[in-house]
């Protein structure tokens, strides 16, 4: 599951969640820019994969975070070759295969509420515009409490919809998705509205 936290003691997983977030962005915009060849390209993937075992991921857990966006960046690496050629369909996917990976490893080694707490003491400055950091990182909490919610439910609609050998119609996986999402986000509104959350 993307962004499932496994507890550790590496030392990916004691340093701070703001630096880590720092180091993140930072890593990404480097590899953006920096990053020209398939042989760069390499060398990253090689120096993520040794993070992964440094913070004590499995290969398994690894992969899996990767696993979702494969058909994307398959999709980005047949347009890269029809316009431009391989060598620059591999530097661009594999750029954002790292930043993936990068960002999996992050929330694989540091837990949502200390991540939170990090976004809303670094947007307490805009209080005085009125920006509410308490709203924004529960916007934040909930898009990332969704993410497993959804894939759950597309994996459910999926199954049931083989079942019934309609495994080729978009349309029988699409309106049941649609429609169990609309009810789950009405619940957690219904919820949210129960616990005073939009109270002033």
């Amino acid at each position: 599951m993307i962004g499932l936290y496994r507890p550790g003691d590496s030392l990916l997983h004691r340093m701070p969640a703001g630096l880590k977030l720092l180091l993140l962005i930072a890593s990404i915009v480097t590899a953006t820019v920096f990053v020209r060849t398939p042989l760069e390209v390499g060398l990253v993937i090689l120096v993520v994969g040794l993070l992964f075992a440094v913070a004590g991921i499995p290969w398994r857990v690894a992969v899996a975070q990767l696993r979702p966006v494969v058909w994307m960046l398959l999709i980005i690496a047949v347009f890269q070759v029809l316009i431009t050629s391989p060598a620059r369909a591999i530097v661009v996917c594999g750029v954002l295969l790292i930043s993936v990976a990068l960002a999996a490893l992050v929330t694989l080694t540091t837990r949502v509420t200390d991540m939170l707490d990090t976004v809303s003491r670094a947007l307490g400055p805009l209080r005085r515009f009125g920006v509410d950091p308490d709203r924004i990182g529960l916007l934040l909490a909930l898009a990332i409490r969704c993410i497993p919610l959804l894939t759950g439910i597309v994996q459910e609609v999926a199954q049931a919809r083989k079942a019934r050998g309609l495994q080729w119609s978009m349309t029988a996986l699409a309106t049941p998705v649609l429609v169990r999402a609309l009810r789950t986000a009405d619940a957690m509104g219904d919820a949210l509205v129960a616990r005073g959350v939009d109270d002033d």
